[in-house]
């Protein structure tokens, strides 16, 4: 417990030295993913002939490839869809980084929410907004920067359309005291 309260206090700082929505990593930090320790959900996995390849868990596979049958992509069925990372602790977030299905079906991530918090009431959908998918290319990779840091265990990927959710990776940044 002391230990993880010590780290929570080091990211507030380093983050503290950062200009609001700047990409810079202050010297004497280094931004990490830590969803790769995570656990991933979903509201319903696709169903039929390609379900094997739609695990919530892929889009934490630290691997990027944006063609869905190369089974690195979660898709979710159904309307109102979430995908959520469990860091299984408490962390202060920079960003979030999405890669977007690229074989088709591009435009089904517009409108998706990216949500941080602490609790899973409503299964995260209800936590604070770090920032809104507008829209991404096929096979794009973006960085969306969280108007200020924000402290969560919960990363929710929430689309409130009939649209079914495709993520080929979520990567959550936060900051840690670079080693010496």
């Amino acid at each position: 417990m002391k230990v993880n309260m010590i780290m929570l206090l080091f990211q507030i700082l380093a983050i503290s030295t950062l200009k609001q929505g700047s990409a810079l990593v202050p010297d004497g930090y280094v931004e990490e993913n830590v969803a790769l320790r995570g656990r991933a959900t979903q509201s319903a996995q696709l169903r039929g002939e390609y379900a094997g390849f739609a695990h919530a868990s892929n889009a934490i596979d630290g691997n990027r490839d944006s063609n869905y049958h190369h089974g690195s992509c979660a898709h979710t069925e159904g309307a109102n869809s979430w995908w959520r990372v469990d860091l299984k602790q408490v962390y202060t977030i920079t960003s979030v980084t999405i890669t977007n299905r690229g074989d088709c079906c591009e435009e089904r991530i517009s409108g998706a929410r990216i949500l941080i918090g602490k609790h899973l009431k409503d299964n995260g959908i209800n936590n604070p907004e770090c920032s809104t998918i507008n829209v991404m290319a096929a096979g794009e990779t973006k960085t969306f920067h969280c108007p200020q840091p924000m402290i969560g265990r919960y990363v929710t990927v929430y689309l409130p359309k009939t649209e079914a959710l495709q993520l080929c990776e979520v990567e959550v940044n936060v900051l840690f005291p670079a080693p010496c």
